[in-house]
């Protein structure tokens, strides 16, 4: 276990648990202490809850669809049965599906890249709301992209934009409440291949070429010219997500070496 116990008998629901940036939250959140609630709607979230375990941490699962109001609700329904209430929501659910030019998107792939990278978002912050003002506190930290602007996604920057946006007036309406709300706009960050791809259809000579556009723009606007570790991004939401920034609240927090996005 940690030693830093920031999170010492809170309970944390981690959306997108499974892998990349969510898992490395979900292990590092409970090696200091909390009790998580670990979401996705892959199976490969159970191979969290054993790292976890392993690691003598507490935490359960739920399979949901957060594309959905309803797989929101049971999240949140999940974490209150378990643990009896929602002290912080990480909301990591999303990613760009396709990288093309605008013009090459069907109507189709960006209704989908909208539904996969706002409404998670949109969603588990409607489902949490009620019991974080019940209890007159809470703490959510929504996970966006600098790439509001970047080149060859724009239904996914449009839908980081609508994160951003919604941060900030979720923030403002509800500072009343006791309720904190902060976002990461994660740059370009190094991971392992993912367990289940977001597009699963091999990519076309076009489609390589507008892939290696971006990360080609990702690494020229990063000061260091790289790609960020997964921790990296992991420490920037922790502390967001802790009372360390107990007086931080509506901020969208740029972690992409110097890109502002």
């Amino acid at each position: 276990m940690a030693s830093n116990q920031r999170f010492l008998n809170k309970v944390v629901i981690v959306t997108g648990a499974a892998q990349g940036i969510g898992h490395g939250v979900a292990t590092q959140v409970a090696a200091e202490g909390a009790q998580v609630v670990l979401a996705d709607r892959s199976d490969y979230v159970e191979d969290t809850l054993i790292a976890i375990k392993a690691a003598g941490g507490q935490a359960v699962t739920i399979q949901a669809d957060l594309e959905t109001y309803a797989g929101a609700e049971s999240v949140v329904a999940k974490a209150l049965a378990s643990y009896g209430r929602v002290d912080v929501l990480i909301n990591n659910v999303g990613g760009a599906i396709w990288m093309k030019p605008f013009q090459e998107f069907s109507e189709e792939e960006i209704i989908k890249e909208v539904n996969r990278s706002l409404f998670p978002t949109l969603w588990c912050c409607r489902a949490v709301l009620p019991e974080m003002i019940k209890n007159q506190k809470g703490t959510i930290v929504n996970v966006s992209s600098i790439a509001t602007r970047g080149i060859n996604r724009v239904p996914y920057s449009a839908s980081k934009g609508g994160v951003n946006a919604l941060t900030a007036s979720l923030a403002f309406e509800h500072a009343q409440d006791g309720i904190r709300v902060n976002a990461v706009a994660t740059g370009g960050t190094e991971a392992p291949p993912r367990k289940v791809p977001r597009n699963s259809t091999p990519l076309t000579e076009n489609e390589k070429v507008w892939m290696q556009q971006v990360v080609d723009q990702t690494i020229d606007r990063s000061f260091f010219s790289r790609y960020g570790t997964i921790q990296e991004q992991v420490n920037a939401i922790l502390f967001l997500a802790s009372d360390e920034s107990s007086y931080m609240t509506g901020t969208v927090v740029p972690v992409g070496g110097g890109d502002q996005g």
